[in-house]
């Protein structure tokens, strides 16, 4: 027989730990095998958690380390929950995940209706349009500033075209009113496949047999889209909903990208002003504290939203 390396192993092995290795259950030996995962993680993401927190009840500045750390206790977040231009902010961070959410929402679930048809060509049309999904946010963001340029840029001759009005007249990414609306194209275009994927799984995996019920109690078609299509496939939607929510609200490459928080501050949203407050303004214990805020305010409300999601699938 061949001396294979587990056969060696085994030999050489002392007998008294080969007799307690042995003498474990499976439980045992799973947790034998998770635990050093376990404490990597707990090391990677609990550790920086509990230090940041510390660091928000003091004035630490991470390029001033000889200076004395003072614990200031809830002096930051005062500041920050008093501060005009965080509440600025903040708006703009809601404007942006509002209207994402809400193109991205409609925009996909009608593709997923559509795409479930399964017409002819229907999977080389689903791979086009997740093409976008696929790209890097930095790549992406390059690709649209310069379809953006007002004298060369595609959008603009596109709109021009479509309205009449003269492409060199306003500028996307440079004007107060615009810009906003020009991170939320780009973004929506960039992840309404990915909200259609999930629509698309809620609706294959809707049975077949719950419409030919339907069809038989002579059930049209609008009237089976509003009381089995929508009904079933809306925790897939609340799900998506979700996922975008927790990523558009630390949105920051795509929009640094496309218009650094300008025009000005209009389109400057809260990862972006977190990370002035820690690597440009240095002022380290204020933006631990921000940061904390942040998380407290997206895990709070993520975890409303989640009972709200079991509710509906529960029904």
């Amino acid at each position: 027989m061949t001396d294979t390396p587990m056969d060696r192993i085994a030999r050489a092995t002392p007998p008294v730990l080969a007799k307690r290795v042995g003498g474990l259950s499976d439980r045992a030996i799973a947790w034998l095998f998770v635990t050093p995962s376990i404490l990597l993680l707990l090391a990677v993401n609990i550790f920086p958690l509990i230090w940041t927190v510390r660091l928000s009840f003091t004035n630490f500045r991470v390029n001033r380390p000889n200076e004395a750390t003072e614990f200031i206790g809830l002096r930051n977040y005062q500041r920050i929950l008093t501060d005009g231009d965080i509440w600025l902010t903040m708006q703009a961070t809601a404007h942006f995940l509002i209207w994402t959410i809400v193109l991205q929402v409609l925009i996909g679930f009608s593709l997923a209706y559509l795409i479930n048809k399964k017409f002819r060509g229907s999977d080389l049309w689903t791979t086009i349009i997740v093409l976008p999904m696929m790209l890097s946010p930095a790549v992406v963001g390059n690709f649209w500033t310069f379809l953006y340029q007002p004298q060369i840029g595609l959008f603009n001759y596109a709109v021009g075209f479509l309205t009449g009005a003269d492409p060199s007249s306003f500028s996307m990414i440079g004007d107060v009113s615009l810009a906003p609306w020009a991170i939320i194209i780009v973004d929506t275009w960039m992840w309404t496949p990915f909200v259609m994927l999930i629509c698309l799984a809620g609706l294959r995996s809707i049975p077949a047999s719950i419409y030919e019920a339907a069809e038989c109690d002579r059930a049209s078609k609008w009237r089976q889209f509003w009381t089995i299509t929508i009904p079933l496939v809306l925790p897939f939607l609340m799900l998506a909903i979700l996922f975008r929510g927790i990523e558009n609200f630390k949105m920051f490459d795509l929009v640094v990208q496309l218009t650094g928080g300008g025009p000005g501050s209009i389109t400057e949203l809260t990862s972006i002003n977190l990370k002035r407050e820690a690597f440009e303004k240095w002022r380290t214990g204020y933006a631990s504290a921000y940061a904390v805020i942040l998380f407290v305010t997206v895990f709070g409300l993520a975890s409303i939203y989640v009972k709200a999601l079991n509710k509906v699938k529960q029904r």
